[in-house]
């Protein structure tokens, strides 16, 4: 049996042809230039640890001491997927460098929540004995606040904003978040935190290209969106892991547990700073791989009794979430299934057809152990095998309807504007961001993830618990292949929790516009039972406000005034 070397090892994150949220389907030819980029870093890396780089060294000594502990089935499936693969097992990083910054003095902002000051605040028990405010480990946690001028920007003019960082003192992580107050009774209309996924895409991205304020034209100037989420809800937009967007850090979050513990004390500081809104329903919605993230956020918060979060409900679109479930849907989007023409021949769908069962085996050979080197082969053998057949079509991977426009921004020529406007020195002041530019998408943080086993790692066994407490909303655009509706249908009837039986039973029954000029107009399917829905949103591509901005804003609304609770 022949000993895989670290360099294959560290090559592996690239061969995973990352599917999800922006991210997620990159092209064939983005793989092959990662390959090379992460060839001439690896041998840049090497020289380093020639050297003595302590911040390379260590992670690679790491890989080799624990690769030599790896039991005979885990070798085994390394080496089966560098045989069926052996051109995407290139070398490439699996470390993300630290983005250039500069910190801005406290003086800077108008607000500064310490946490360590927040976890000294004691109270009394309803028992009589004594207690923290606010549970959680929140001492290395500062809040930086800064009140955005929206005249500035031109970004909803006539509502309140605030920008700033969640600094982890401790782990030198600093998150960015953009908030805006609702346009029309921030007093009493809830709070919502939107997350896009990647893993490493900027929430600003769905900011500028789907439910924010505004959007931007080819003339890098801002449009007024009417049917921005924020029309009856104050939504905050988070940068986050770190290093993705305007956030930064020294180190690195490879995984999305690690990643939970940050949102939680981002929501802690920042409802401590603005009780105002504490008091309001509070609701986590993203799409993509927000479908690993919400799982397990929405856990995290929960697992606090003692909170300054009043969770009532998260909202999940076209997210990855249970991935056994969700790849045998590939081939059947991608072959005529769901609703719209094939985009590959039949000799394509007969080869994914053959490739599912291994797939599967392996994803759930990943469930079982939960381990970095079970999972991350799962990875790369069913991306490969069931998700490079359609990228090689030159298709764009989160709309079935075209071919994809713009290859350099992942498909759509809107991601460009965003980060053009983003990258201008008078937009990045304004907001206080302390980086010397924008990325809407990190692909070290999705290798990261990948190589970590983020990716295959069963976090749909956490929805059950939340459904014994909140409702789930899971929303799909039935025009999206890299997280089709006919996977996340599937995983949500396969989802073993005591509705299950009821729930997997109904059927879809029409979603009918009621709220807007169209009333009467269908835009979708639904089914509901206990806490569980499911929606198919019709004509939406991956990302559903994008491609349906009225139709999404009706759903939303209706979701938050709870109308399927």
């Amino acid at each position: 049996m022949r000993v895989l070397p670290t360099a294959l090892l560290v090559g592996a994150a690239s061969a995973a042809s990352p599917p999800f949220q922006q991210v997620i389907g990159a092209q064939q030819e983005q793989l092959e230039n990662w390959a090379q980029q992460g060839s001439d870093f690896f041998k840049q890396g090497q020289e380093a640890v020639k050297q003595g780089s302590e911040y390379l060294s260590k992670p690679l000594q790491t890989l080799q001491d624990q690769f030599k502990t790896l039991s005979g089935e885990a070798r085994q499936l390394w080496e089966e997927v560098a045989d069926h693969f052996p051109n995407s097992m290139e070398q490439a990083p699996m470390l993300s460098l630290p983005k250039k910054h500069n910190r801005r003095p406290d003086s800077h902002w108008d607000h500064v929540v310490r946490g360590e000051e927040v976890q000294s605040v004691w109270v009394t028990g309803a028992d009589g004995t004594k207690e923290r405010e606010i549970d959680g480990k929140l001492e290395a946690y500062d809040l930086r606040v800064k009140k955005v001028d929206p005249s500035s920007l031109g970004v909803d003019p006539n509502v309140k904003q605030y920008s700033g960082y969640l600094d982890d003192n401790d782990n030198d992580k600093h998150l960015f978040y953009w908030f805006f107050e609702s346009r029309n009774d921030p007093e009493n209309d809830p709070v919502v935190l939107w997350l896009n996924g990647g893993p490493g895409c900027s929430s600003l991205t769905g900011l500028f290209m789907e439910l924010g304020p505004s959007s931007i034209n080819a003339k890098i100037k801002t449009v007024y969106n009417d049917y921005s989420w924020n029309s009856n809800a104050s939504v905050i937009f988070l940068d986050q892991p770190v290093n993705v967007g305007y956030s930064y850090s020294g180190s690195a979050v490879s995984n999305t547990v690690a990643a939970g513990k940050d949102v939680y004390a981002l929501l802690s500081l920042f409802f401590k700073q603005f009780p105002q809104y504490a008091k309001q329903d509070f609701h986590i919605a993203g799409e993509s791989y927000a479908g690993h993230y919400i799982p397990v956020f929405a856990s995290e918060i929960l697992a606090h009794k003692k909170r300054n979060i009043n969770l009532k409900s998260v909202l999940i679109g076209n997210g990855l979430t249970d991935g056994l479930t969700q790849y045998e849907y590939y081939r059947p989007m991608a072959c005529g299934d769901g609703g719209y023409p094939a985009v590959l021949d039949e000799g394509s769908c007969q080869s994914m057809d053959n490739a599912l069962p291994r797939c599967q085996q392996m994803i759930e050979a990943c469930y079982n152990s939960e381990s970095a080197w079970v999972c991350v082969p799962a990875s790369i053998y069913c991306n490969n095998a069931l998700l490079a057949p359609y990228q090689r079509t030159g298709q764009n991977v989160y709309d079935v309807r075209g071919k994809c426009e713009d290859e350099s921004n992942l498909c759509y020529k809107g991601m460009g504007y965003v980060s053009e406007y983003l990258n201008q020195a008078n937009v990045r002041e304004a907001l206080g961001a302390e980086v010397d530019g924008y990325d809407s998408c990190n692909f070290d943080i999705n290798r990261n993830f990948l190589f970590n086993g983020d990716w295959m790692k069963p976090y749909h066994r956490l929805v059950p618990d939340l459904l014994e407490q909140i409702p789930v909303l899971i929303y799909a655009g039935d025009a999206d292949f890299i997280c089709n509706w006919l996977g996340n249908k599937a995983w949500t009837e396969a989802l073993e929790w005591p509705g299950q039986k009821e729930y997997a039973g109904l059927d879809l029954e029409d979603l009918v516009m009621e709220q807007n000029k169209h009333t009467g107009k269908k835009i979708g399917q639904v089914k509901s039972h206990g806490n569980f829905t499911f929606m198919r949103l019709y004509g939406g591509g991956h990302m559903v406000p994008m491609d349906q901005p009225e139709s999404s804003l009706e759903f939303f609304n209706r979701w938050l005034g709870g109308e399927w609770f």
